[in-house]
């Protein structure tokens, strides 16, 4: 646990100035409390006695009116007004500093958290629901917020609050002070036999409301092929069964919290009888003033309520913890694909870097005893074409991601110009890929900024020179707002080959010395197709071009065709050769072309 406290804390420091005055805050409402007994005391010990003040207060009677008892009355009567004014003036301060810092924490530990969720590999987000990771960074963030505004300093406060009562309690009477005091081994009990199933009850019921947002997000996200196959009944029942077995954890863990509490309140209530009892024998037997024992019984209630809030902030360290554990597991996640040590920079096009990209026995799986590529070795030339084909699961779509580094190859290296790409800093090596994916993901901005997302710096003619060249200024053109439409999530306002356009014009604006294309034909009709191509003979000048391709239409002239089975090449050459060679790509070409010619 000391570890991951320690990881928490290096959140939690930069803010000190503001935490160490949240103490300060805290302290100070501790000692106006200490201070409200005291003018009810005074009355009735003294004033209603006519027993002049204790030295200790007979500065109240030098006061104007002071001397006289109805002046007196009124001082002392006033002073439980200011005690209380001033206590709810500072619980406000404390409320306000308590907010901004405890909100503050949460939200940097959350930027932090989905900062390195960005950074992690495919691999592990393949692992991961992607609503239950939003969760972590939305909402379990906060459990620095209430670890440290909402345990670390009240433990700190009712500790000091204890500690001081128990010695004025123990100046007034001893016996009743050690009675009060009886109460803490009993909840101390209590918190050592409930907190772990509160905190195991309470991570469980964290884990169900992640997988419920998660089942919603990948619904929601689905939503035409949910419509499309009649599945909103099936998929609401499933909603349904994870918000029941929520709702058992979330009872179960309200169960064993109620069951604390219950606890510890029954043994505050037996604490404050037992000392009223004997109090109230003691101020018959003249051992003990009225006021004192009513400043006892304040103070007791004052007593009870920290040793309750250390209680009952177990429950609540339990839910924190839970939280926490959930955001350790990201932050401990392995980072399989990173900067190594002393990585440099790949350089750019600007610099002299040419592109030539090399695969190099490379073989690379998804899973452990499970290789997607076997012993590939390939190289693509500045200038080139090369064209990737094969069945589907061949392994295209996985060759072309380890130029990029979304993943790291098991065996062989990736090279560009010969320098091994895991010697280079992730942002170099990505500022000289583009990429083109078969689904275009497009983000709710306007089509400029989506032109533009690789290059945010590209003026506006270059961004429409991008788009002219992806043939995508025509219908761009005729929106009413032209380059500043905003789109929808996901570019739902976009026809496929409209979004696949975009996503072409935004490769190409990066003017990266490697080119990537995954099926970005796959939306396009065939006129579009045909103006594609054109483009594609313009951009491969002075780059690395890679296309993965089932519509064999758009790569005849290739360079270089490299057909791909089982994750293995099987061939490679001009397509020309290979056509004339009987094997799987001549198989490819006449299936393809026949059935366009049928």
């Amino acid at each position: 646990m000391s570890a991951w406290w320690l990881r928490l804390a290096s959140f939690a420091r930069p803010h000190w100035a503001k935490l160490s005055l949240l103490a300060f805050l805290m302290l100070l409402n501790v000692g106006l409390d200490l201070l409200k007994p005291w003018p009810l005391s005074l009355i009735v010990d003294h004033l209603l006695t006519n027993r002049p003040l204790p030295p200790a207060a007979g500065w109240i009677a030098s006061l104007p009116g002071g001397g006289a008892t109805a002046g007196l009355l009124t001082w002392l009567a006033a002073g439980v007004l200011i005690l209380f004014l001033l206590s709810q003036t500072v619980l406000t301060l404390q409320g306000y500093v308590q907010a901004g810092v405890g909100q503050r924490m949460a939200y940097e530990l959350g930027g932090s958290l989905f900062g390195y969720l960005q950074r992690l590999s495919l691999s592990f987000h393949g692992r991961r629901p992607a609503g239950d990771l939003v969760r972590r960074v939305t909402v379990d963030s906060g459990c620095i917020r209430d670890l440290f505004t909402g345990v670390v300093l009240p433990v700190l406060t009712a500790v000091v609050t204890l500690a001081t009562m128990f010695v004025i309690m123990w100046r007034l009477d001893r016996s009743l002070a050690l009675l009060a005091l009886f109460v803490a081994p009993v909840m101390a009990a209590l918190i050592r036999i409930f907190n772990g199933p509160m905190t195991e009850r309470a991570y469980g019921h964290q884990q169900l409301e992640g997988q419920m947002m998660s089942h919603a997000e990948q619904v929601l996200t689905a939503i035409p092929v949910v419509q499309g196959f009649s599945r909103e009944s099936y998929e609401e029942q499933r909603f349904r069964d994870l918000a029941r077995r929520t709702l058992r954890a979330s009872i179960r863990s309200t169960v064993a919290q109620s069951q604390f509490r219950v606890g510890v309140n029954a043994a505050a209530a037996v604490g404050t009888t037992a000392v009223m009892i004997v109090g109230g024998h003691h101020v018959l037997q003249g051992r003990l003033s009225l006021g004192s024992l009513l400043v006892c019984l304040n103070y007791l209630a004052s007593l009870y309520a920290p040793l309750s809030a250390l209680a009952f902030l177990s429950s609540g360290f339990a839910a924190a913890t839970a939280r926490a554990r959930r955001v350790i597991e990201i932050l401990d996640a392995d980072e399989e694909v990173r900067d190594l040590p002393g990585a440099r920079s790949l350089g750019s096009r600007q610099d002299g870097l040419r592109g030539r990209v090399e695969f190099d026995q490379v073989t690379f799986g998804y899973e452990t005893g499970r290789p997607v590529l076997r012993e590939i070795s390939l190289q693509a030339c500045p200038g080139e074409l090369v064209a990737l084909v094969g069945r589907t699961g061949a392994g295209k779509t996985t060759l072309v991601s380890l130029i990029p580094r979304l993943f790291d190859p098991w065996e062989g290296r990736v090279t560009i110009d010969g320098v091994d790409l895991r010697t280079v800093s992730l942002a170099s090596l990505r500022a000289e890929v583009a990429l083109v994916l078969q689904e275009p993901f497009l983000l709710p901005l306007t089509l400029a900024e989506n032109i533009a997302y690789g290059r945010p710096t590209a003026s506006r003619k270059e961004i429409i020179a991008a788009a002219r060249a992806a043939n995508a200024d025509e219908f761009v053109e005729r929106l009413p707002q032209g380059y500043d439409t905003r789109l929808q999530e996901g570019g739902v306002n976009l026809s496929g080959g409209q979004r696949q356009r975009i996503a072409i014009a935004r490769a190409l604006l990066r003017n990266a010395a490697v080119l990537i294309l995954d099926e970005p034909t796959s939306a396009l009709d065939t006129e579009s197709e045909g103006h594609f191509v054109q483009t594609l003979e313009r951009a491969r000048a002075g780059r690395t071009t890679l296309v993965i391709a089932h519509r064999l239409s758009t790569i005849q002239r290739a360079d270089q065709v490299v057909a791909l089975d089982e994750g293995r090449i099987v061939e490679a050459g001009p397509p020309e050769d290979l056509l004339s060679a009987g094997g799987l790509y001549q198989h490819l070409h006449a299936l393809h072309f026949g059935r366009a010619g049928r």
